[in-house]
C-alpha cells in the first residue's frame, strides 16, 4: 500500500567509513558502505533528500560530555589504534568521525524542525548510545541523540523530547544523561540479561526525572509482533500523554533475526511497522517530528535490507500494517511485560493505569510470572547442587 509522499533526509557521508575499528570487529566500515550501495539502487533513488554532516561544536558536546572526556577523544587525532575499552578503539580518524555522526543528527533535527523535512534518518558511524559522559563503551565515542536532544532544547528552543530505542542493546548512556531530567521521555525496549547488563523495569528515573525512563527488558525470541505490540500499547500512549515536540528514535537493527549479535526476530518488514507506528505517534504528538539514527546492527545484508524498509516506509512509499503485524505477538509474554511495565509505572501515567472493570489491567501477575518463577527456583537449586 503507497501513502502519502514525505520528504525524508538521509544524513550520509563517505567519510562516515574512515571510523576504522579493527580485523572482524563487528561495528566495521563496511555497515556504511552497504548502505550507500543500497541507497543507489534504481528503486531508491529520487525519493530521498541528501543531508550533508556538519562536525558537531565543541559547545553542543560539552551538554552531555566532560571535557576531559573531549579532550581524552581528541588526543587520538592521527593516531594508530588507541584502545578506550576491551570493545571501543579508535584509529587516525575516528576523532574527526565522530564530530560528523554527532553533528549529523543535529543537522537533521534542524532540517525537520524548520520544516524543510518532514523526516529523516542519520545514517552515521560510530554509533552512540552507549557513550556515557565521561566514557567511551560499546563502539561508542559520543552519545549522538543525547548531543541531539541537547541541541534541539538549547539551540532551537524545544522543551519535551521523546527518545525511543529499540537497539537489542540498552543505551545506559542515553538513560544515565536524562534520568533526572523531566524534559526528556527515554523509552527502551532491549533484551534482557545482554549488553551493559542495564535496563530493568525497576530503572524508572530519578529525582524530578521519576516517570520519565521506562524500560522494558525482553527475553531473547521475541519479534515483529511483540516490539509493535510495545510500541502500541505503551509507548504511543504515554506519548501522547507527554506531548513531546519532537521525536529521536535510537535504531539498532541488531534485532534483525540474522544478526551475528542478537537473539531476537525481528524481520525487516517489522522494523517498517516499528517505523509507521512511530511516524502514526509522531503525527499524533508532534506535527510529524520524527529523527532517526543508526546504532547497531551487525549483520550486512539484515541491516541493508531492514534500513531500506525504513527508509520506504519514512517517505511514504509504503504504509505497513501495524495492527496486523502486532496480532502475531506472543499473548502470553505481552499480558507479562504488559503487567510489568504498569507495575513500574502505573503512578506515573494515566494510560498504564487499569480501567475500572478490565479484568487484564488488574495488580495480579499473569500465569506466565509464576512459570518463571518456577524456572528460577529449578536453577537454583540445580546451582545448589
Amino acid at each position: 500500500m503507497m501513502s502519502a509522499s514525505k520528504r525524508t533526509g538521509v544524513v550520509q557521508d563517505p567519510r562516515y567509513a574512515d571510523h576504522c575499528t579493527g580485523f572482524d570487529h563487528p561495528e566495521c566500515p563496511e555497515r556504511q558502505t552497504v548502505l550507500t550501495d543500497m541507497l543507489n539502487e534504481p528503486d531508491m533513488q529520487g525519493h530521498f533528500q541528501p543531508i550533508m554532516p556538519r562536525p558537531a561544536e565543541k559547545e553542543e558536546l560539552l551538554q552531555v560530555h566532560s571535557a576531559k572526556y573531549i579532550r581524552r577523544l581528541e588526543d587520538t587525532r592521527g593516531k594508530a589504534y588507541t584502545y578506550l575499552g576491551p570493545d571501543t578503539q579508535t584509529s587516525p580518524f575516528s576523532y574527526e568521525t565522530a564530530l560528523l555522526a554527532a553533528g549529523g543528527i543535529c543537522r537533521a533535527i534542524e532540517l525537520v524542525q524548520a520544516k524543510q523535512l518532514d523526516n529523516a534518518i542519520a545514517l552515521v558511524r560510530p554509533p552512540g548510545h552507549h557513550a556515557e559522559r565521561a566514557k567511551a563503551q560499546g563502539f561508542c565515542l559520543y552519545n549522538n541523540v543525547a548531543v541531539g536532544v541537547r541541541y534541539a532544547q538549547s539551540r532551537l528552543g524545544l522543551d519535551r523530547i521523546l527518545v525511543a530505542d529499540w537497539d537489542l542493546h540498552h543505551g545506559n548512556g542515553t538513560q544515565h544523561c536524562f534520568e533526572d531530567d523531566p524534559s526528556v521521555l527515554f523509552f527502551s525496549v532491549h533484551q534482557s540479561a545482554s549488553y551493559p547488563g542495564s535496563g530493568k523495569f525497576s530503572e524508572i528515573g530519578k529525582g524530578r526525572g521519576k516517570g520519565r525512563t521506562v524500560n522494558i527488558p525482553l527475553r531473547a525470541g521475541c519479534g515483529d509482533g511483540e516490539y509493535i505490540t510495545l510500541f502500541e500499547k505503551v509507548l504511543k500512549p504515554i506519548a501522547l500523554e507527554f506531548e513531546p515536540q519532537l521525536i529521536l528514535i535510537s535504531a539498532g537493527f541488531d534485532i534483525h533475526h540474522n544478526d551475528p549479535l542478537g537473539g531476537m526476530q525481528v524481520t525487516p518488514q517489522g522494523f517498517a511497522g516499528l517505523t509507521r507506528s512511530v511516524l502514526n505517534t509522531a503525527d499524533l504528538c508532534c506535527n510529524g517530528r520524527l529523527v532517526m539514527t543508526l546504532e547497531g546492527g551487525y549483520g550486512l545484508e539484515g541491516l541493508r535490507e531492514s534500513v531500506k524498509a525504513v527508509l520506504r516506509e519514512l517517505a511514504g512509499l509504503q504504509t505497513t500494517d501495524v495492527a496486523e503485524l502486532a496480532a502475531g505477538g506472543d499473548s502470553k509474554t505481552l499480558a507479562y511485560l504488559l503487567w510489568r511495565v504498569r507495575q513500574a509505572h502505573g503512578k506515573y501515567w494515566k494510560s498504564l493505569r487499569p480501567l475500572p472493570g478490565d479484568s487484564s489491567a488488574n495488580d495480579d501477575p499473569p500465569p506466565l510470572l509464576d512459570r518463571l518463577k518456577e524456572n528460577a527456583a529449578r536453577i537454583a537449586d540445580y546451582l545448589k547442587n
